[in-house]
């Protein structure tokens, strides 16, 4: 079975990334997590879901107090705005728009997520991406309307043949499909103590792990992987 490692160093200074991994970012319409910026430097691709580009123009210059406001707005232009653009203002997409960033109006369709509509535009219509070994990182995926994190967990499941990573400020989450084996190299500057791995939608069969305190033997499911993120983010 072949072996799929995962790694948080999209937490550490960029100067620690790992260059073989390519990451986007998905930006949701929730408070900006205090380290969105570290992403945002990671990131080859910034996407924002909708109302998430409102979050970037009003909060962004919030992380950087001491800077002029359009000075950090010209600086953390998205790519990217796409959604069905009930939530987004038009004076921030006139902002943008100004800048270069391009617009994916997708208002008539109302069957999925603008969090499905992201990903399934980076993985479709991002040609000069290097996907070999992509990574989306969701901020502001957790937290808020409930029907709303249920809605972005099952975008989890529905791209799982991909690498997707749910962030808030205090945890993420992300899949470990039944179809690989999982390596997790832990940043123990930024992450732990607390791992929780929950089986979704059947028992567990015949899952084995090591290095946790308490391992499992022979449980066979995909499962979520929630890390308890205790970050201080540096650009």
């Amino acid at each position: 079975m072949e072996v799929m490692t995962h790694s948080s160093t999209f937490l550490l200074p960029s100067n620690h990334h790992s260059p073989s991994v390519t990451y986007a970012l998905v930006v949701l319409n929730q408070p900006l997590l205090r380290f969105t910026p570290l992403l945002w430097n990671h990131a080859q691709v910034r996407v924002c879901a909708d109302g998430g580009a409102n979050r970037v123009f009003d909060e962004m210059p919030l992380l950087f107090p001491s800077d002029d406001a359009l000075d950090v707005r010209q600086r953390y232009k998205p790519d990217i705005i796409k959604g069905d653009m009930d939530s987004v203002r038009t004076e921030v997409l006139d902002f943008y728009t100004n800048l270069g960033t391009k617009v994916a109006d997708e208002s008539h369709d109302q069957d999925t997520t603008d969090l499905h509509k992201c990903v399934a535009y980076i993985r479709d219509f991002t040609p000069n991406l290097d996907k070999s070994n992509l990574c989306i990182l969701v901020a502001g995926a957790l937290g808020g309307r409930f029907d709303h994190e249920a809605g972005n967990l099952n975008v989890l499941y529905h791209f799982s043949a991909m690498r997707l990573i749910l962030l808030s400020n205090d945890c993420l989450i992300y899949l470990l499909p039944s179809t690989h084996h999982h390596e997790i190299y832990i940043q123990s500057a930024v992450e732990g103590p607390h791992c929780g791995l929950i089986p979704i939608g059947m028992p567990s069969a015949s899952t084995t792990t090591t290095g946790l305190q308490w391992d499992l033997m022979h449980s066979l499911q995909s499962y979520l992987v929630i890390e308890h993120c205790l970050l201080q983010w540096q650009v």
